[in-house]
């Protein structure tokens, strides 16, 4: 599989739970999700910690969708949350209403132009292949960009396979934060992150696309072993399958790199106030180079590894 669609499973999948809450209309897809049986097995993703004399600030990589059963709360991650005094995340869920809006803002091309137009025709009679293997009308994206249907795309195969958000790290980190009355913050907004995909060229918003089309079949498959590293803590695994084949400077700057640097940033100013803090990334921003422990370091300041 190639770097993009690997990077947009599960690092640079920014909006996975945001664009699931605000489908672009009543012609989006409908994808039936499969029951997932539970596997039992306790989950022991890794987990950081940077300190000073005053202040703790854990740094926990997650998945922002899972299939049901992975038991992934407890031990050091568990007394790290329930000891903490603020949740952070990469964004709070948007409201649906003002989501669908940006969607509509943002991802929609002009009036008069369609995607499959922009594509060669073989590229198009793979796209529209592609649709019709998940049920979907050829003409469902065709007001919209690439980048969202590249989106969209990549997430079919993994919540048909059960993968969902309502299952994701995220979502039980909300609820438990809202249950114990903690505050819960964010380092960026869902407007933010739709830009980062929009403000893309047009010329890499069509590769992209292609490529995670070329790419479906395989996507079950990766999206699996990348969980399994993260299941294991497997922080160095879990960068060899996001960095291999390494093809995409542009995106892996823009989702990645530039990101990890303003939360190192954020780290680094947060230090200068006393309390616990957990804060809770794609755990693709926490593995492998110019990490967040990476960037941290170039500024001096320490991580220990602590699950």
């Amino acid at each position: 599989m190639n770097d993009i669609l690997r990077r947009i499973l599960l690092a640079a999948a920014v909006l996975s739970t945001s664009l699931a809450a605000a489908p672009p209309s009543s012609t989006s897809p409908q994808v039936a999700q499969l029951e997932v049986v539970p596997s039992g097995t306790p989950a022991h993703p890794a987990m950081w910690a940077v300190a000073d004399a005053d202040t703790t600030i854990y740094l926990f990589g997650t998945i922002h969708a899972l299939p049901q059963g992975i038991d992934w709360f407890g031990g050091p991650v568990a007394a790290a949350f329930d000891t903490s005094h603020e949740l952070v995340t990469e964004i709070i869920e948007a409201d649906p209403a003002q989501m669908q809006a940006s969607v509509t803002t943002k991802a929609m091309l002009p009036r008069g132009k369609s995607l499959r137009t922009m594509l060669t025709p073989a590229q198009r009679s793979a796209y529209e292949a592609a649709l019709v293997a998940y049920a979907i009308p050829a003409a469902t994206f065709d007001r919209y960009k690439p980048w969202y249907a590249a989106i969209i795309l990549s997430a079919l195969p993994v919540l048909r396979d059960g993968y969902a958000s309502e299952n994701g790290v995220e979502q039980l980190l909300d609820a438990r934060a809202k249950a114990q009355n903690r505050a819960h913050s964010a380092l960026e907004t869902a407007e933010y992150q739709l830009g980062l995909f929009d403000s893309l060229p047009q010329a890499t918003q069509l590769r992209y696309l292609n490529e995670v089309v070329t790419d479906l079949p395989a996507a079950k498959n990766e999206l699996g072993a990348m969980v399994e590293a993260w299941k294991h803590g497997d922080a160095e695994g879990l960068a060899r399958l996001m960095n291999e084949e390494e093809d995409a400077p542009e995106l892996t700057e823009r989702l990645l790199t530039n990101r990890n640097k303003a939360w190192a940033e954020w780290v680094k100013a947060r230090l200068d106030r006393p309390g616990t803090v957990f804060v809770a990334v794609g755990a693709g921003h926490l593995a492998g180079t110019g990490s967040v422990q990476e960037q941290l370091a170039a500024r001096g300041i320490a991580t220990a590894r602590i699950q």
